[in-house]
């Protein structure tokens, strides 16, 4: 496998990881805490920044051409 197709696999992998990270987690929270910690919006804010940072950190390891 060439290094500029494991960079740019390596990149899906990351930003796809910080993505569910991020949106996983806000719910885990909200439905742990039996809806006492959060809320609707705060799940919803928290998946778009997911994919924001999902998406710098993909680019980010963006091989250079």
């Amino acid at each position: 496998m060439s290094r500029e197709l494991t960079r740019e696999v390596l990149a899906e992998f990351l930003g796809t990881f910080v993505l569910i990270l991020f949106g996983a987690g806000v719910v885990a929270q909200f439905i742990v805490s039996k809806q006492a910690q959060g809320s609707y919006l705060a799940i919803n804010l928290s998946w778009g920044l997911g994919v924001v940072m999902g998406c710098y950190v993909s680019m980010g390891c963006r091989a250079r051409t």
